[in-house]
């Protein structure tokens, strides 16, 4: 072999080595994890059909706009029957109480219409409450997430009519294996990364597991011992920048020495 081609040889193995140092050094792909997010349900206190909607998916509210009605029509019957009630024990009312002063009633009877009288203030009460609450409002600000219910559609009682996500109410959901849990703290702010996102992305810890997801059998080998994760939830620096169920990539950042805080 002539010299030259003794170094273009040593050169190629030189290169290939390098090459294959570099596959084998370790790529850190983080922990894999999703977006969710703690809705508001909104929902009647009775049944009733959406007789209107003032919002759609999407759609920025505050708190205290109203985002949707129901039928009202036995709700207002209720009050108005209630209405009818109370003006009659006011009448008996006055007519004991006028009876009392000049003698001519018992203590008996104004107690009674004193009685029926704070009865049927309490059910008019009732019935406004009832009748104002076929109006929904949004309990907090937030962006409507989905609608359950349309116009026209029976809504059940309770059963959410739609939904409103609140934009502190959006976490991040990642695990963890068991080696990595010491290296976390509530508190600690970890990197995340997703397709198209910004660099700069960032993420508080607010919660840890105590318990592992997989829970081997009886004993913990050392095989098994690396299948613990661990759940960790984290409250992103900037929601708006995320959207529900997408995927993540968490990295931890490695903490400061005290030594280099100093």
């Amino acid at each position: 072999m002539t010299s030259s081609r003794r170094v273009f040889a040593i050169a190629l193995a030189a290169v290939l080595a390098t090459a294959l140092a570099g596959c084998k050094e370790k790529r850190d792909p983080g922990f894999q994890g999703w977006v969710e997010a703690d809705m508001i349900f909104v929902s009647p206190d009775e049944a009733g059909r959406v007789t209107r909607l003032n919002v759609r998916e999407g759609d920025e509210v505050k708190v205290g706009d109203q985002i949707y009605s129901v039928d009202d029509d036995l709700q207002l019957a209720d009050l108005n029957q209630n209405k009818a009630t109370l003006a009659n024990a006011q009448q008996t009312y006055d007519r004991a109480a006028s009876l009392t002063k000049t003698g001519s009633g018992t203590q008996a009877n104004l107690d009674s219409a004193v009685s029926s009288l704070r009865v049927a203030e309490a059910r008019v009460a009732t019935s406004e409450t009832r009748l104002a609450r076929r109006k929904g409002f949004a309990p907090v600000a937030g962006t409507i997430q989905q609608i359950y219910f349309r116009e026209g559609e029976m809504v059940a009682a309770q059963r959410p009519v739609l939904s409103i996500m609140p934009p502190g109410n959006m976490k991040l959901r990642f695990f963890v294996p068991e080696t990595e849990l010491p290296k976390l703290s509530i508190g600690d702010e970890v990197r995340v990364a997703c397709d198209n996102c910004a660099a700069d992305l960032t993420a508080k810890i607010y919660f840890i597991a105590t318990s592992a997801e997989y829970t081997p059998p009886v004993i913990y080998s050392l095989e098994e011992r690396n299948k613990l994760v661990y759940l960790i939830q984290a409250r992103p620096s900037r929601p708006d920048a995320l959207r529900v169920g997408q995927p993540i990539d968490v990295h931890l950042n490695p903490k400061t020495p005290v030594a280099d805080k100093r």
